[in-house]
């Protein structure tokens, strides 16, 4: 299958920071890739590189095939990229609704209506008329991807989703990830929660000061105890 979203030898710094030193990676329709890591090995940073928040220095960024590094962040959003950024980041003055509304794009195929996510999310349609602020962490959570779905992207890029949620919602985010790959999404899942993240995804990257370090399906990463302590800190 012909990836979605491809990096290629991408480098991106921080003033004279060298934080992404030659990333390079594909993200497929349908799937959902994985990239793990340590805190400040630069996953935030790809993020925020494929968005156009932190444009490249150097490197490739095609999504259909189309390059798209150097283009402005609302541009890229446009072209079918959504983001579901870490700490939620909703509008605390308006309600469940009214946060979905304001960011639905109602023309682009992959559109979702209220009905696709009240069905994805029941717990939102019971509090639609609750303000942000009086949503629980959870709750807000849920309502971050929602608002991610309604501008009917391609990909979706989720920096953290399952942080700070109760397993309860952890499950119920895993359900709502696999749908959405069954309506063609493409999904690059940046977490630090190692059981999750193989859980959901099809293929992971690991990232070590800015460069992946390793790929492989999610059954190797799940077996390999060196890398996951080298790399990861982490056994499962």
């Amino acid at each position: 299958m012909k990836p979605m979203l491809t990096l290629t030898d991408v480098h991106t710094y921080y003033g004279e920071v060298h934080i992404l030193r030659g990333v390079s990676l594909t993200v497929e329709a349908g799937k959902v890739t994985a990239l793990l890591g340590r805190n400040g090995v630069g996953k935030s940073t790809t993020v925020h590189t494929i968005m156009g928040f932190t444009p490249p220095r150097s490197g490739v960024i095609s999504l259909n095939g189309s390059p798209i590094q150097g283009r402005k962040p609302n541009i890229i959003a446009q072209m079918g990229i959504s983001i579901v950024p870490q700490g939620k980041r909703i509008f605390p003055s308006l309600s469940v609704r009214e946060n979905l509304t304001i960011a639905a794009r109602q023309n682009r195929p992959n559109y979702w209506t209220l009905e696709d996510i009240f069905r994805l999310f029941p717990v939102l349609e019971q509090r639609q008329q609750v303000g942000g602020t009086a949503l629980s962490g959870g709750e807000q959570q849920m309502l971050a991807v929602a608002r991610a779905l309604s501008t009917g992207p391609d990909l979706i890029l989720m920096d953290e989703p399952s942080e700070g949620l109760a397993p309860m919602l952890v499950d119920r985010l895993m359900e709502a990830i696999h749908e959405m790959c069954i309506r063609g999404m493409a999904i690059l899942l940046v977490e630090q929660n190692l059981n999750f993240a193989l859980n959901c995804a099809d293929h992971v990257y690991v990232m070590s000061r800015g460069e992946i370090v390793y790929a492989a399906p999610p059954a190797e990463l799940r077996v390999n105890e060196a890398v996951k302590t080298q790399y990861l800190g982490a056994s499962v």
